[in-house]
């Protein structure tokens, strides 16, 4: 990681950073347009976003962080991008009204679109790249490139002293899309900009509207600038600003933190991705985003400078990530850095290297512990998922014995195995039901413990899993629902188990992905009805008849699309054969209909009467 960030910071100075050198790049094409930069380099796609110096142009009035929803009147960016309990993600309204300017003003939304068509021959890799404000645009750049799933190979994004961008629900969007290994996040120690948006703008407006000018005059000019003592001033109210607030967000736990926002409106922004931290001592990276945000804390004080070189540090690192890489890749190669010569364990040196080239302190006791417990979380949810994988073998043979007991129901009772189950329980199916109830209830309540890894949900292993469950099985529950319930309640609304819910949202979020590769209709009917839930629309709909039997005629319209719904599921070869056999409530439901329409309109057809009456439903 650390090689191929240096080179190709090497390839990108010339764009990215005021430098004193420029390699020879060899063959290469540079397109520039407002405020970013093209560049094609050995079959790369290379897209920089320099440093936005305008501060006017990041500043949010509107919210005390500047937070706001990712999704906007133009629907760049889509309404699926929400957390897990379905809250819109929010992000920087400052970096996402640059980012929509560049859409909306150049032609970049064109070139990019060439570049992730998937008609393409050959995909070029794509690498975003941005430095300071830039950063956060470069962020949003890469989601959206994301997002529309058009490419084979995914995009990187690469920042450089990037402010955060998103909050905690974007957090669990790039970790259930397994989003997070396209971004690679490079922090220099005292860097001030990567941790400024943990405190309020109004706490850190004046001191940055003052420094930026210097920013700007060192950039331009590749100078070295002695700090004025009005600008040292400004340095060290932002640093001290800056370190309050973040104190507050990384010293307090996601329950306490929720405890005290009642009362203290706390930082919406979170990490995400890899975060490689650079100090003097080398560089380590690092990728949960508790932990980031415990270093981005811990990394701004030390125990081993006078406070002034730390103001002056956070000033001036910021702009100097060339000579902060070159460092890096020298300490890399020549070897130097070395591990406590206490160190109990290979893990306890891992650890101790990592401090030492992020350069925190032996002294600091919070560092190891952040990075310890990131460790745990890991291991714990590395065990709990071959803990789940192990108990998966076993429920499956449980299904096997189901799917046995449904083709007998089906071949020596010319019944399906729902109307088998609805008129007469069999015990040992509604154990094997219970059972397989049981584990994917505890299955779910994990994930919503964030005791299995953010991807979970996204992993095509327990997409599957979970979707021949839900379809196969939640049929029983249907019928256990109804036949128990005395026809009280609606299943759709009263009685669908929450595991079934979270399932289909799971399998919903990865066809997004799959369909976005081009799959062909069906050709037969499907093995399983592919709606879980339609032999509850069935007993809805019997329902329906009965009270239009009674003459409340205004279930009459339900009626009405429920043949759509079902006409749909039999053209799009959705359903399976089963619902068809002679007796089943289907069945039922359409001889009741048919009598009824033809009670009042002898020459009624419709789209279903054609299937059923030419034997279409059999294709």
């Amino acid at each position: 990681m650390l090689f191929q960030v240096h080179c190709l910071i090497r390839r990108l100075q010339i764009s990215l950073f005021p430098v004193d050198y420029c390699p020879r790049l060899g063959k290469r094409h540079i397109l520039q347009t407002s405020r970013r930069v093209i560049l094609w380099y050995e079959c790369v796609v290379y897209v920089t976003f320099p440093s936005f110096h305008n501060i006017e142009g990041f500043v949010v009035k509107e919210s005390e962080y500047g937070e706001g929803n990712l999704q906007t009147d133009n629907k760049v960016f889509s309404a699926a991008l929400k957390s897990n309990d379905e809250q819109p993600a929010l992000v920087h309204q400052g970096a996402l009204k640059l980012f929509l300017h560049i859409m909306e003003n150049t032609d970049f939304q064109a070139k990019m679109q060439i570049y992730i068509d998937s008609k393409q021959r050959k995909l070029k890799p794509i690498i975003f790249v941005g430095h300071s404000l830039g950063g956060a645009v470069a962020t949003l750049a890469t989601l959206w490139v994301l997002e529309k799933r058009l490419r084979q190979s995914s995009p990187l994004c690469i920042t450089f002293g990037c402010p955060l961008v998103g909050d905690a629900g974007l957090v669990e969007v790039v970790g259930r899309e397994n989003w997070a290994g396209n971004f690679c996040n490079v922090v220099s120690k005292h860097d001030i900009v990567p941790r400024m948006l943990l405190a309020p703008f109004e706490s850190i407006a004046e001191p940055l509207i003052a420094i930026l000018p210097y920013w700007q005059d060192i950039m331009a000019n590749d100078s070295k600038t002695v700090l004025h003592s009005s600008i040292q001033d400004a340095c060290r109210t932002l640093l001290n600003n800056v370190l309050q607030y973040t104190h507050t967000v990384t010293n307090y736990g996601p329950d306490s933190i929720r405890e005290l926002d009642g009362a203290i409106k706390i930082s919406p922004y979170r990490p995400f991705g890899t975060y490689m931290f650079c100090s003097g001592e080398g560089a380590a990276c690092i990728d949960n985003p508790d932990t980031v945000l415990k270093i981005l804390h811990l990394t701004m004080q030390s125990y081993e400078k006078p406070c002034d070189n730390i103001v002056q540090d956070c000033f001036s690192e910021h702009v100097e990530y060339g000579s902060v890489l070159n460092h890096v890749i020298e300490m890399s190669i020549s070897g130097r850095r070395t591990a406590k010569p206490d160190s109990e364990s290979s893990d306890k040196m891992g650890m101790s290297l990592q401090l030492e080239a992020i350069g925190v302190g032996a002294q600091n006791d919070d560092a190891p512990i952040a990075l310890q417990m990131a460790r745990d979380i890991e291991n714990n949810h590395n065990t709990n998922v071959a803990k789940v994988a192990s108990e998966l073998s076993e429920k499956q043979c449980i299904m096997a014995e189901l799917e046995w007991s449904k083709e007998r129901s089906e071949k020596e009772n010319a019944i399906t195995y729902y109307d088998s189950f609805r008129k007469h329980e069999d015990i040992d199916t509604n154990l094997r039901r219970e059972r397989l109830a049981g584990f994917w209830d505890e299955i779910i309540e994990m994930w919503k413990r964030h005791e299995l890894p953010s991807d979970f949900q996204s992993q095509n292993k327990w997409i599957n899993a979970g979707t021949a469950y839900r379809r196969f099985v939640e049929p029983l529950d249907i019928a256990h629902y109804y036949s128990t319930s005395e026809g009280k309640g609606n299943y759709l609304s009263d009685g669908r188990p929450t595991r079934h819910k979270v399932l289909q949202k799971w399998m919903e979020e990865k066809e997004k992905t799959r369909s976005s590769r081009g799959q062909s209709g069906r050709t037969k009917l499907a093995s399983l009805t592919q709606d879980s839930c339609f032999w509850a629309q069935v007993e809805e709909a019997l329902k329906e008849m009965k009270n239009l039997e009674q003459g409340q005629h205004q279930k009459l319209g339900s009626l009405e699309m429920f043949e759509g719904y079902a006409t749909k599921m039999i053209n799009d070869r959705n359903i399976s054969s089963d619902v068809f056999l002679e007796g089943s409530s289907f069945m039922e439901w359409w001889k009741e209909w048919k009598e009824y329409k033809k009670s009042r309109f002898p020459v009624w057809r419709s789209p279903l009467h054609e299937i059923m009456e030419t034997e279409g439903c059999k294709g």
